[in-house]
């Protein structure tokens, strides 16, 4: 079972929902298969990190690059996280 919801805007954006209470060893690092921009729509005391880097928090309306086959992971907030992820392609 995923540890989010997610729900398509078209065939290269979704809105993704993390909910606060889901384990956190559900939150694993991993890569993705495709570039990503990433924009915070809601989530309080969430952070990201990227391989061999600290946790950055994330705020609502911050707006980051996540590329293609970097390790990363998010890390459990106090609310729900959501998200709105526009993936493309070199």
């Amino acid at each position: 079972m995923k540890p989010y919801i997610d729900e398509k805007i078209n065939n290269s954006s979704f809105l993704r929902t993390f909910r606060h209470n889901i384990p956190n060893k559900e939150l694993i690092w991993h890569r993705d298969k495709k570039n990503r921009i990433v924009t915070i729509l809601e989530g309080d005391d969430w952070e990201i990190q990227f391989d061999n880097q600290l946790p950055k928090k994330l705020f609502k309306n911050d707006k980051f690059l996540i590329p293609a086959n970097i390790f990363h992971r998010i890390k459990l907030g106090k609310t729900d996280l959501k998200i709105k992820i526009e993936e493309f392609e070199d």
